[in-house]
């Protein structure tokens, strides 16, 4: 297991979902012990790329992430951790620990991109207690038909207000505080739950 340097917090890969009334994706990551859900928007190839893995489908070839981790492997290092580190301008921001023969190295990535590796090369996810202030939220990840059926209308509303403005890919999409909670929980439960997934380790992107 890694050795913890810092005051990050562990997560786990809750699943891959897709918002159903836009087909958008967001991987939900939940906060090890305790029941703090983050969400990130990730792009439609990383969702797949981190899905497949945790469903444990492998592909004829190596894919991007795949070749990654077996170069890291084959040049000598071992990818210790990734942490999400930070939350700038509604994006968030990840790095790759990786330790080789006598040196450490901290490689900027993005969150997607590294938790996709992670699960792959089954090592620990971290984020830092800032991004998890920020972004994280206590979420009740089951709903019923009413607030499914509520959700849809919630979200609706809040699509057509939000209409036009470009919404960056693993970004919360906004400021998330207490008057927004209800509303991020009826997003939370608009989500297909058929693409869930559970594990250890994740993927996505910017």
């Amino acid at each position: 297991m890694a050795e913890k340097r810092d005051d990050a917090l562990e997560m786990i890969v809750e699943s891959v979902r897709v918002q159903m009334s836009t087909g958008r994706h967001v991987l939900l990551l939940k906060e090890a012990g305790h029941g703090r859900i983050l969400p990130i928007w990730i792009g439609p190839w990383e969702a797949s790329a981190i899905a497949m893995r945790l469903q444990g489908v492998t592909p004829e070839r190596p894919l991007t992430h795949d070749l990654l981790g077996s170069v890291i492997t084959e040049l000598g290092g071992r990818v210790e951790r990734i942490v999400i580190v930070s939350l700038a301008d509604e994006t968030f921001h990840a790095r790759l620990e990786i330790a080789t023969s006598g040196a450490r190295h901290d490689v900027d990535a993005r969150p997607s991109d590294a938790i996709a590796l992670a699960v792959r090369l089954e090592v620990p996810i971290f984020a830092s207690p800032a991004v998890l202030d920020s972004a994280a939220k206590l979420i009740d990840l089951e709903a019923d038909d009413d607030d499914e059926e509520s959700a849809g209308r919630e979200l609706r509303s809040a699509a057509s207000q939000e209409q036009g403005r470009p919404v960056p890919r693993e970004s919360v999409g906004g400021a998330v505080d207490a008057a927004s909670l209800s509303i991020f929980r009826d997003f939370i439960n608009s989500l297909d739950p058929e693409e869930k997934g559970g594990g250890s380790g994740g993927k996505g992107d910017s």
